[in-house]
């Protein structure tokens, strides 16, 4: 590896120093980007529960925006709750924003490393042909083989090591742009399903104390009218 580093040539150093944190990057969204993590399984079904159990809290608020990144959407509903339905989904749009940034980190240097790394080989192919031109002699015969050599590998390695970056690069940042709009795509519908099944909710325990008022009412108007034709 080092007998290639040293044909390459100074030029390779740039392309080194983009392996190394494409690398990295590509290691690290692999990590953070789990579905796993980002979407827990029945996360929803376990707010809703809490939520028919002891109603919406600070306590559980906090708890589900250090759970995971469907935690932080759904507790902006959560702190919402009472809110309209207007309110409600502008608050959990607002964080769902929030959270889609986030996932996005690293994917702009990912992608500018994929775009990047071709025009540094191609850098180092031109110092390469600099280099061969230049082991030419004053009356282009007499050249050095040596030089000329270098020159070569100099400018083959280089543009060879530019492609090895950029198609693993573009490949992983294709990929996790893909796999963020999925998982964006994914927190939306659970936070969707939140609003309607609490305003759905909400619309039911407020339309029964009207109707049982109503059945009251009726009942009251009922044994009046018996009893007023029982005195005659």
């Amino acid at each position: 590896m080092l007998e290639i580093i040293r044909a390459a040539g100074w030029p390779i150093i740039p392309l080194l120093f983009a392996s190394i944190i494409a690398l990295a990057l590509i290691i690290e969204r692999s990590i953070s980007l789990r579905r796993s993590v980002i979407v827990p399984t029945g996360l929803l079904e376990k707010v809703l529960g809490d939520l028919r159990k002891s109603g919406p809290s600070d306590e559980l608020a906090a708890r589900l925006q250090a759970h995971s990144s469907l935690g932080q959407v759904l507790a902006a509903g959560v702190r919402n709750v009472r809110a309209s339905r207007e309110v409600m989904k502008e608050a959990i749009e607002e964080a769902g924003r929030s959270v889609a940034h986030d996932l996005e980190r690293f994917l702009t240097t990912l992608g500018t490393i994929a775009t990047v790394a071709p025009l540094m080989g191609l850098f180092g192919t031109v110092v390469g042909m600099i280099e061969l031109f230049g082991a030419q002699g004053p009356s282009g015969v007499g050249a050095d083989p040596q030089q000329l050599a270098h020159g070569i590998s100099v400018a083959l390695y280089n543009t060879g090591f530019g492609l090895i970056i950029a198609i693993p690069a573009l490949i992983a940042h294709r990929h996790f742009r893909a796999l963020v709009d999925s998982l964006v795509v994914d927190m939306e519908m659970q936070a969707v399903k939140l609003v309607e099944v609490l305003h759905g909710e909400r619309r039911t325990s407020s339309g029964n104390p009207a109707g049982n008022a109503s059945g009251s009412s009726s009942s009251r108007s009922a044994a009046a009218a018996s009893a007023s034709s029982t005195s005659k």
